[in-house]
């Protein structure tokens, strides 16, 4: 079985409200980004795991997409996809209860039910859509 590892780390200093913390990703794409309560729950500077998990679910999917629709003989020439994650409150907690993925596309050549039948395809096998434990919600438009 072929596998392939991803690091990440964070270094969180004090109270989970008051404190603060950074994130770093083995690629140094992240290099001590701050996050911190206020930038997870309010709008405080820097980033949080749900944004980023929004930006993981986006890239991941358009991939996934990107790869399906060249499989079945259409190249895409673009692939915008946003992510909207939603956060329910949940017996004193949080949980992640949705993504929506917004997906507008320039592919030339195919059937519009063609290719919402791919991009189903491509949300149902993406990575991060299989690691999420929340309803995936997906606006495909063809354009």
């Amino acid at each position: 079985m072929a596998q392939i590892k991803r690091t990440a780390n964070a270094v969180w200093h004090g109270t989970g409200k008051d404190g603060s913390s950074t994130l770093s990703t083995q690629s140094a794409t992240l290099s001590n980004v701050p996050y911190s309560f206020v930038a997870r729950f309010g709008d405080g500077k820097g980033t949080n795991p749900e944004e980023l998990i929004a930006a993981a679910h986006a890239g991941c999917f358009s991939m996934q997409l990107s790869f399906l629709l060249t499989a079945a003989g259409f190249p895409p020439d673009e692939l915008k996809t946003g992510a909207v994650l939603i956060m329910e409150s949940e017996g004193g907690g949080w949980k992640i209860a949705a993504v929506e993925l917004t997906l507008s596309a320039r592919v030339p050549g195919i059937a519009a039910d063609r290719f919402q039948e791919v991009a189903g395809q491509a949300k149902a096998m993406c990575p991060v859509s299989k690691v999420l434990n929340a309803e995936v919600r997906l606006n495909a438009t063809l354009a």
